[in-house]
């Protein structure tokens, strides 16, 4: 198949030979000539090189007859998205600080004598700020119990024991030494530790006593203190901030001129400071007014159901809590004097 290029072409040089020959003066009717001119352009049409007709061929071709290279289908698919780095799992929150253990109280015990009532009391003063739930360790003064068990013992009052009593004891008072027993019991303290006390106890309630303090110490009931009364107690000026846990002081019941429940031996003061005698205006120990209300209980004091008015109930004496007139709150007795 002859390109239409190359037949345009060869039409516009035979054209163009027509006309040379016109120029030299050649006549249409003369055939020879025109023949020669005829010739001579079909000669130059022919020296004219042919266009290759393979290019031609491939610009014919479809469009849709290309060849498309095949590419492998893993080629061709979208690209995985980037994997996102995995999740470590959140540590946990860290653990709250512990509290810091509780320090001893800056009060200096028995360091400020207060000034005087007329009746000889001391003033009574607002609780010191570090007093209103007190919890003080405990000093020992005798050995602590073997492996932290109870432990007790009942015996005469020696003499030794009978130097240590002092002025707390004499000849006038309502029962003789021999009929007083010096006992041992263990007790825990507001430090949780196990700690052994003393006291002095009229001997026919001997038994009973070691059996009230063997509860509080299961009941892990904290003492603060309980060691014999001496003469330099008794003459110290009040302080207000005492709290020995004691039994046995020949001395007259507080405002009467009779024979107190302590001077026979059958009456026990625990905690003083956290269970005050309240009476009026009088609180005692004077510095203890916090514990005057009973409303907000804190380690070391005395309710209704608690295990030291139960365990004193049980061997038959009475509670100083239940008074009406007054409240004694530290106080439990045989006679309920």
């Amino acid at each position: 198949m002859t390109s239409p290029g190359i037949v345009g072409n060869r039409a516009v040089l035979g054209a163009l030979l027509a006309g040379l020959l016109v120029a030299c003066g050649a006549q249409p009717s003369d055939q020879t000539s025109l023949g020669s001119s005829e010739s001579a352009a079909a000669r130059a049409l022919a020296s004219v090189p042919a266009e290759s007709s393979a290019p031609a061929a491939a610009s014919e071709r479809p469009l849709a007859e290309s060849p498309v290279p095949s590419l492998p289908a893993a080629a061709v698919s979208s690209p995985a998205p980037p994997k996102a780095p995995a999740r470590q799992a959140a540590a946990p929150p860290p653990a709250p600080p512990a509290p810091p253990p509780r320090t001893p109280s800056p009060w200096a015990l028995g360091a400020s004598p207060l000034p005087l009532r007329p009746d000889g009391f001391g003033e009574i003063l607002p609780t010191p700020e570090s007093l209103r739930d007190r919890r003080l360790p405990t000093a020992d003064l005798l050995p602590p119990p073997a492996d932290a068990r109870f432990a007790s013992s009942i015996g005469a009052v020696t003499a030794p024991i009978r130097e240590r009593m002092g002025e707390s004891w004499s000849p006038a008072c309502p029962v003789a030494l021999d009929g007083l027993r010096y006992l041992t019991v263990s007790f825990r303290g507001f430090d949780g530790q196990a700690h052994t006390g003393e006291l002095v106890v009229a001997a026919s309630v001997a038994d009973d006593i070691v059996t009230v303090f063997r509860a509080l110490y299961e009941a892990e009931f904290p003492i603060e203190e309980m060691r014999l009364p001496t003469t330099a107690d008794l003459k110290a000026a009040p302080t207000g901030d005492g709290n020995n846990t004691a039994a046995y002081v020949c001395r007259a019941a507080r405002g009467q001129t009779k024979w107190s429940q302590h001077a026979y031996g059958t009456a026990v003061d625990i905690n003083p400071f956290h269970n005050p005698l309240v009476k009026g205006d009088l609180v005692i120990p004077e510095l203890a007014s916090a514990y005057a209300t009973r409303s907000a209980v804190r380690p070391g004091m005395h309710v209704a159901d608690g295990p030291a008015v139960r365990a004193f109930e049980a061997i038959g004496w009475s509670w100083g809590g239940r008074w009406r007139s007054s409240k004694d709150w530290m106080h439990f007795s045989l006679s309920g004097g």
